[in-house]
């Protein structure tokens, strides 16, 4: 790296660092003037409320990645170009394709750190974060479907007619295993329990029925413990549950949710591309951004940096819309959160070959 390559790093990652410092600053705020009240309904200590702004301040500060990268490089770019410094460069004989090197590999190193940190390290922290929230910040929340299927194996089918997630206790329990369009085996029971100490379903008047060939085998009881592929966390509020799932997590979780034939498994679909489409995006708004800010006008930066923040209001925009329609499970998950790097990145190449620089 030349000098004048690390004096420009230097300077990139020195604003996106501030940039990040004052929007995080800003949302924390007013997060917490929303939720003053809350903590104090709740009766939570102080050490409490920090040890869950620690947990916060990480997720939103990597969140906004992708446009505090893209603010910071208008805010360098155009004071340079406001200094005459690109000028000076272009005029020494670098060429501007040259000159976008030292934005790539801080953009690069932006990047990387941002996909490990969103795929592995802070879902592992919004998992307390996201549990705190449904404490003390959401309204009490009960399982209220009825009539409840899910397939929980190949071939096996679940079925409850109530659950309470309250006192953990279904009703109208029927398993059953099947073979095509034949039955193997039908377990009911009037009522499940989750024993806790046992880590078991206790089963209550339960009656089985076992089908091998043309014999069938019937066992009742009143009382029986059985493991399930069911979990009472299942029927718990599913509040940002993806939030905190690492990116194996969310494999797992998406696999599940198939075999299962859940109607919400594109949330899960949406956030796991998202978390590969958003260090593209830091590359993509890093080169848009030097584009619209490097080329010095007499009115100042202030032009420049207006632009930089309404393209990042658009680029927000169609991330929203396209995110809100995957997940209603209108488009393809794995398109919709590209559909903004797409544009934004054919919008970049366009002005790259036709702006005057």
């Amino acid at each position: 790296m030349k000098l004048i390559d690390k004096y420009i790093l230097k300077k990139f990652l020195g604003a996106f660092i501030f940039t990040v410092l004052i929007i995080v600053s800003i949302i924390l705020v007013i997060d917490i003037t929303e939720k003053t009240d809350k903590f104090a309904e709740a009766g939570l200590e102080t050490s409490q409320v920090l040890g869950y702004y620690m947990d916060f301040i990480p997720w939103i500060a990597n969140f906004i990645t992708p446009l505090t990268v893209f603010i910071a490089t208008v805010f360098v770019t155009a004071k340079m170009a406001g200094h005459t410094e690109i000028v000076a460069i272009l005029s020494s004989g670098v060429s501007f394709r040259r000159m976008l090197l030292p934005y790539f590999i801080g953009s690069v190193m932006i990047a990387v750190t941002s996909f490990v940190l969103t795929g592995w390290v802070i879902p592992n922290s919004n998992k307390s974060r996201v549990a705190f929230e449904v404490e003390y910040l959401k309204s009490k929340f009960y399982f209220d479907k009825t009539n409840y299927h899910i397939q929980v194996a190949p071939n096996t089918y679940l079925y409850i007619r109530s659950y309470n997630n309250q006192t953990e206790m279904g009703y109208d329990f029927t398993l059953e295993k099947v073979d095509g369009t034949k039955l193997l085996e039908k377990l009911s029971a009037s009522r499940i329990k989750w024993d806790e100490e046992k880590s078991k379903w206790v089963l209550s008047n339960w009656r089985k029925h076992s089908i091998t060939g043309d014999v069938e085998k019937i066992e009742e009881g009143k009382e029986i413990d059985t493991t399930l592929a069911i979990h009472p966390s299942e029927f718990d509020n599913d509040y940002r549950s993806q939030d905190a799932m690492t990116i194996n997590e969310l494999d797992e979780q998406i696999a599940k949710l198939r075999l299962r034939g859940a109607s919400n498994v594109e949330v899960f679909e949406v956030e796991k591309y998202t978390r590969f489409t958003s260090p593209f995006a830091v590359l993509i708004l890093t080169f848009m951004g030097v584009i619209v800010s490097s080329r010095k006008t007499r009115g100042g930066a202030g032009f420049q940096i207006a632009l930089g923040f309404f393209l990042s209001f658009l680029y927000i925009l169609f991330f929203i819309m396209t995110k809100t329609i995957a997940e209603a499970g209108s488009m393809d998950p794995a398109i919709s959160v590209w559909i903004p790097n797409i544009l934004f990145g054919g919008i970049s190449l366009l002005m790259y070959k036709y702006v005057p620089r």
